[in-house]
């Protein structure tokens, strides 16, 4: 039967009720290397989290974004046209010139771009979930915390896995294979492939198709070398490829327009875009899905997919020398691209779309020397070299007529607010009309082209040393020095469908009302220096307990806004000169943005209990921000980047795990969590809300909370797996998720805040003791329910139909599979 192998669990009520005498179980030991050695989890001085790759197998935990039901304060989620990854309600936001402040490290590998995140996880030895700044010994940009993932190595003796899921709710089909061994005395190998299909569960009523649909293959080969006693080569390489069609979002609320264009006036976006609504003089052809707009597991939309192709080679050198001191070599080369289309607006109209491609290429090469360890004096030090390419191209698509009539009557109806007109004359009966604006001919059949390149270069040095100045007292300083010369350019203009730039006139004035869009051409460089530093403190108390405090500074590198559609100067959009009355927008967009800062506390105490049969931990935190780095929406199709220039995010992190029999484990986490922006004026504002920023422009954050902030969650496990005969054995676990309410969206709108919730996972086993072969049930969300995972205001439904709505991402409803999985 397969192990129990989460780590977070246990109950304190629950510790304290039976004497000690009556426990003969033991734990077994989870070992990581969070701090570059092999340690017991409990002699990490570090408030972190550990999933075995047998569990994630177990529970069907295919990549990054199930792992959050089972780590407590760590968020990650699809949003918009981006992967949102939150430690402790710190996270980077929507933008492709982001690197993430959660740091991802796949074999000692940085993995920077938020596009990774949605790689399928592939025969995993475990992932280490590290809370708080990392930037010692994990490296680049870490600054709200470090996920690890390292993946399985060849053995000593001949393994091999045939595993298979099928969930028939949503036709998802999971195939895992793995051999590994020893080829000869001291060389192994090890392949191992994932192929996945998901049938998808959101409706789409319009092209009558379900989605996502999920079409990923990974495969990996990885070789090991033992050179001789002391040297030994590890190769890895991996491809893969996971490609989507169509998305989990959908219209989740839509309220009436207030504004006085009788065209627009008292109607939802949904009745706006209904063709029945429409006055004679407009020849619209919308979907009668549009008027599908609340939460129900059923969107419409006209096409959406996302296209995926990872590849990496990683050599990993060791040499241990005859003292036991350890030199190692990390090289790393990484690329992917992605081509995506977005069907953006969320709905059926025909209103506009987004092509997105990214090509990305990173190298980077680490030395690390180790000492020996159990010495007066332990260290790590190390340099690390990275350089990377980013092009990232998208541009937007006008093709549509319903635009295009839209803009010529509210154009006729608002004296030409929007741009260039005819001389009119309107009838006393509004529908009765002579003739309407022209203003939308201007932006018909366009495209809104960006190309956007940054390139990075990156050194480093770090060395961090722990003296031991008692048996049971331990003193750590830690620093590492960074420099960082960053490059970025962003040019967008306007062409028609065929690529050919217009020439300026009424369709800049058009387009800078309808889209929040301008043409410009930006160049920038910047360098940068960091020193982050680290102190702690760490004492054994006993012979199973130890406490620490630890006091860090981390930095995470600012750069270059690849997604709003401005320049940064706040100057007049471009007047045409025939018009009668000229537009006098102003937009002001974003380019550079500052680095980030934080500096953090932390105290924590890790013990066991009941002689080995039972563990807990707890750590309370305290962290400042400067200059936090945040996406913010510009209510129309782009994203500026902002700093808020102080936050504070604090909180008390509890976990445990019990052996109660030798068949019996519970386990669990509760993570307590209250942030606050203490100044941030420059926020985005809500739908209908007035501007109270100094600017004029934007909505004051300062005293709010952050996106994906629940005042609790956690988890609680129940393990259970006994023989039944002797060969064959049965097990179960019920893992129970719960959180309390939180915000799904970025600028916290109430309207969209998700409730609080307990969801239950669970599996049912049985199989061979010798772990031979195992038929098991697996269910998620057994309990149903519905959870909006990201929230976003409905592009153009201010700006265009004066509308307030809402898009939601939907997690997935019940489902249950059914799992078969061989071993050699």
């Amino acid at each position: 039967m397969g192990s129990f192998s989460i780590i977070r669990a246990g109950s304190i009520a629950l510790a304290c009720t039976v004497p000690l005498s009556s426990y003969a179980a033991k734990l077994e030991e989870v070992l990581v290397t969070a701090q570059h050695r092999e340690q017991s989890l409990q002699d990490v001085p570090v408030s972190v989290s550990a999933i075995g790759g047998e569990k994630m197998l177990e529970a069907g935990i295919n990549r990054m974004e199930d792992l959050q039901a089972y780590v407590p304060n760590l968020t990650v989620t699809e949003s918009g046209i981006s992967t949102d990854i939150y430690v402790r309600g710190i996270g980077t936001g929507m933008n492709q010139g982001f690197e993430q402040s959660v740091g991802m490290y796949v074999d000692g590998i940085y993995y920077g771009r938020a596009q990774l995140a949605r790689a399928p996880f592939l025969d995993l030895a475990r992932v280490e979930v590290l809370r708080g700044p990392q930037n010692i010994l994990q490296g680049k940009n870490s600054i709200a915390g470090a996920i690890n993932i390292i993946t399985a190595s060849p053995g000593d003796e001949l393994e091999g896995l045939f595993s298979a899921l099928y969930e028939p709710e949503f036709d998802e089909k999971v195939v895992d294979v793995m051999l590994s061994g020893p080829i000869t005395d001291n060389f192994g190998l090890r392949f191992s492939a994932r192929l996945r299909e998901f049938g998808g569960y959101m409706e789409d009523l319009n092209l009558d198709i379900e989605g996502p649909q999920y079409d990923q293959a990974t495969f990996r080969l990885k070789g090991t070398w033992d050179v001789t006693d002391q040297l030994r080569a590890e190769l890895k390489y991996e491809r893969g490829k996971f490609d989507t069609v169509g998305r989990h979002a959908e219209i989740i609320n839509d309220e009436p327009s207030t504004s006085s264009n009788f065209v627009l006036a008292g109607r939802t976006q949904s009745e706006i875009l209904d063709r029945s609504f429409y006055p004679p003089f407009l020849d619209v052809d919308t979907d009668d899905s549009v008027r599908n707009n609340y939460l129900d597991y059923k969107g419409h939309s006209n096409g959406n997919y996302s296209n995926n192709d990872t590849n990496n080679l990683t050599l990993n050198v060791s040499w241990v020398s005859p003292d036991g001191h350890e030199f190692r070599s990390i090289t790393g080369i990484l690329d992917y691209q992605y081509n995506d289309l977005c069907d953006c607006d969320a709905t059926a109209a025909e209103l506009f779309k987004f092509e997105m491609e990214e090509d990305y290429r990173q190298v980077s090469q680490e030395f690390r020397w180790v000492s020996p360890g159990g010495e007066f004096v332990d260290y790590i030090a190390g340099v690390y070299f990275q350089q990377n390419d980013l092009l990232f191209n998208d541009e937007l698509i006008q093709d549509s007529n319903l635009v295009v009539e839209l803009l010529n009557a509210a154009d006729f109806i608002e004296g030409g607010a929007r741009g260039d007109l005819d001389p009119l004359t309107l009838a006393a009966d509004p529908y009765e009309i002579l003739g309407f604006g022209d203003a939308g001919n201007a932006i018909k059949d366009i495209k809104g082209p960006r190309e956007f390149t940054s390139k990075s270069k990156i050194a480093s040095a770090f060395l961090q040393a722990t003296v031991n100045l008692h048996d049971t007292l331990r003193l750590t300083l830690g620093g590492r020095y960074t420099y960082e010369n960053k490059k970025g350019s962003r040019k967008l203009t306007i062409t028609d469908l065929d690529g050919n730039e217009l020439p300026q006139g009424e369709v800049d004035t058009v387009a800078a009302i309808t889209f929040a869009m301008e043409r410009h051409d930006l160049q920038g460089e910047r360098s940068e220096s960091q020193f982050s530093p680290l102190i702690n403190v760490q004492w054994d108390y006993s012979d199973e307990g130890m406490a620490y405090f630890t006091a860090t500074k981390g930095f995470k590198a600012g750069g270059f806004d690849a997604r709003s559609n401005q320049t940064p100067e706040a100057e007049l959009t471009y007047r045409n000169p025939n018009a009668v009355a000229p537009n006098q927008t102003i937009l002001e967009g974003t380019f550079e943005y500052d680095e980030e800062e934080a500096l953090s506390y932390e105290l924590g105490l890790k013990t066991g209990l009941f002689d080995g049969a039972a563990e807990f931990n707890i750590a309370a935190f305290y962290t400042e921000y400067s200059d936090l780095q945040i996406s913010i929406f510009d209510g129309s199709i782009g994203f500026q980047v902002g700093n808020a220039k102080e936050a504070v995010t604090m909180g008390i992190e509890m976990d445990g795990r019990w052996q109660v029999t030798d068949y019996l484990t519970l386990g669990g986490a509760l993570a307590l969590l209250d942030f606050e922006f203490k100044d941030f004026q420059n926020g985005q504002c809500r739908q209908d809300q007035v501007p109270d920023a100094p600017n004029g422009r934007d909505c004051d954050y300062t005293g709010w909370s952050n996106q994906y902030v629940a005042d609790w969650s956690g988890t609680f496990i129940v393990g259970y797996v006994r023989p039944i005969s002797p060969t064959i054995g049965i097990g179960a676990s019920l893992d129970v998720i719960f959180t309390d309410k939180y915000n799904p969206s970025s600028n916290l709108d109430p309207r969209v805040e998700q409730e609080g919730f307990y969801k239950f996972n669970g599996r049912l086993g049985v199989g061979a003791i010798d772990q031979s072969w195992e038929l098991a049930l697996v269910g998620k969300n057994l309990t149903d329910e519905v959870i909006v995972v990201y929230a976003a205001d409905t592009p153009l439904a201010k700006t265009l139909f004066g509308t307030t709505s809402h898009t939601g991402f939907i997690e997935a409803p019940r489902s249950v599979a059914l799992q078969f999985s061989y071993r050699l």
